[in-house]
């Protein structure tokens, strides 16, 4: 069991290898305790500073994390190969991807027709001018700042290469708090620290912002719309405070994610632009569908050279047949009255979930995007008695920094007003269910 596993080795890289080793093959599950410093330094016979080196070089690395008097852990998520998605019991709905519903995704046989059939070579690869083109038009339109675009390889991607050329092992970046788990994962496989600011309705407060940078955060991450996971929205009050704080830091990497991008229903108000260096970045997983791997960043001259410079180091360009793919489906009207339907279904979905809590008494957030988020006291009790009634939620930890405890649910699978109602019903029994081993009066 995960609580009796002992790390071994005669000297750190061969306790560093053999947590990695463990982690990876499942002795160490998500979440399993690591024994303390000093207790592993006596058991192994080694002196303390050696145990303290592995364990500084598995948590920059984001395979764990220490919480203080909670003691040391593997990480949720840490970054090594999985064997595959974990597969739910029969008969439970899973509500935990974070995906698009694959029925409201676009079909891509009109705009795969229009690709051009001979591939770009290694002198003619990089950005695709019209689709560059065009996303000079839709983000100028969108009221973001002029500025160099490039193409990476999904949201995340443009995220990770903007972070790492401007910051370096050991920086500090403000997030908000709870995040998107991905990002939350992604600083610390980078060795970097997450900072957490607070979320509201109306996006990262002010105040939790300025608290962030006063801690040394060299960058931010600010997500425009469809905040992962409670559906926040950057409004123009909020983007107008935080821009002027961020003005008075020129020197903070400001990036922006607005990865609903089409899907969404509010207005964007851009908060890049006022620091020297900065990046905004829009998907295409959310409207046309995750497996296209591709997302517009653009940004300052610097930035967006440094972002292509390391790219070419590596993956080298997003492949161009992708990007007359996504050029296709953004010039083909079918396809935006296809994202428009799917706009209006996850709008519905959200608003009759929410309606159905609200009538039992809970109280959850999604204004907007693929998730609600459901406030609860005491998280793996309810996502335990969740998947007992059938349905598979995440748990706020994967998310959260400092943030209270909640849960996560996407509403992509929610087709049916019937099923809703059910899950509902379900919420309502496992927030209010006694917790087990909680004395009774």
């Amino acid at each position: 069991m995960a609580e009796q596993y002992q790390p071994s080795g005669a000297n750190a890289a061969e306790i560093i290898a053999g947590v990695e080793t463990a982690v990876r093959d499942g002795t160490l599950p998500p979440g399993a305790p690591l024994p303390p410093v000093r207790r592993l330094a006596e058991d192994l016979g080694l002196a303390v500073a050696t145990v303290a080196a592995a364990y500084r070089t598995l948590r920059q690395r984001g395979m764990i994390e220490t919480a203080g008097r909670h003691g040391t852990h593997v990480r949720q998520r840490p970054p090594l190969t999985h064997r595959g998605p974990a597969t739910l019991p029969p008969g439970v709905i899973g509500l935990n991807s974070g995906e698009p519903d694959p029925a409201l995704l676009p079909d891509l046989t009109a705009a795969l027709a229009a690709v051009p059939t001979r591939p770009s070579g290694y002198r003619d690869a990089g950005p695709c001018p019209q689709l560059a083109g065009l996303a000079r038009e839709r983000l100028g339109a969108d009221g973001l700042p002029p500025g160099a675009v490039t193409f990476t390889s999904g949201a995340l991607d443009a995220i990770e290469r903007g972070l790492s050329v401007h910051l370096s092992v050991g920086d500090s970046v403000a997030v908000e708090d709870p995040c998107w788990g991905n990002l939350r994962d992604l600083i610390a496989a980078l060795g970097m620290h997450a900072v957490p600011v607070p979320v509201d309705a109306e996006g990262p407060t002010v105040e939790g912002m300025r608290a962030a940078l006063r801690k040394g955060a060299r960058a931010v991450v600010v997500t425009s719309r469809a905040h992962n996971p409670t559906g926040a929205v950057v409004t123009a009050h909020r983007a107008a405070g935080l821009r002027q704080l961020l003005d008075a830091h020129p020197a903070t990497f400001v990036i922006e994610d607005d990865h609903w991008a089409e899907l969404a229903d509010d207005p964007l108000h851009p908060v890049v632009g006022g620091t020297s260096h900065w990046l905004f970045v829009r998907s295409v997983s959310k409207p046309y569908g995750p497996d296209l791997r591709l997302a517009v960043a653009t940004g300052d001259d610097a930035t967006v050279a440094r972002v292509e410079g390391r790219m070419r180091l590596g993956a080298g360009w997003v492949s161009t047949v992708l990007q007359h793919l996504v050029l296709g489906l953004w010039q083909d009207p079918a396809t935006e009255d296809v994202v428009a339907q799917a706009r209006d279904a996850y709008r519905t979905r959200r608003e009759t979930l929410l309606r159905e809590l609200r009538a039992r008494g809970i109280t959850a957030t999604g204004h907007t995007g693929l998730n609600v988020w459901i406030p609860v006291p005491h998280e793996t009790e309810v996502v335990t008695a969740l998947r007992d009634r059938g349905y598979a939620v995440s748990p706020g930890a994967i998310n959260r920094l400092r943030s209270a405890p909640g849960i996560r649910i996407t509403i992509s699978p929610l087709t049916d007003p019937g099923e809703i109602r059910a899950l509902a019903d379900a919420v309502a029994e496992a927030a209010s269910a006694p917790r087990p081993g909680a004395l009774r009066r």
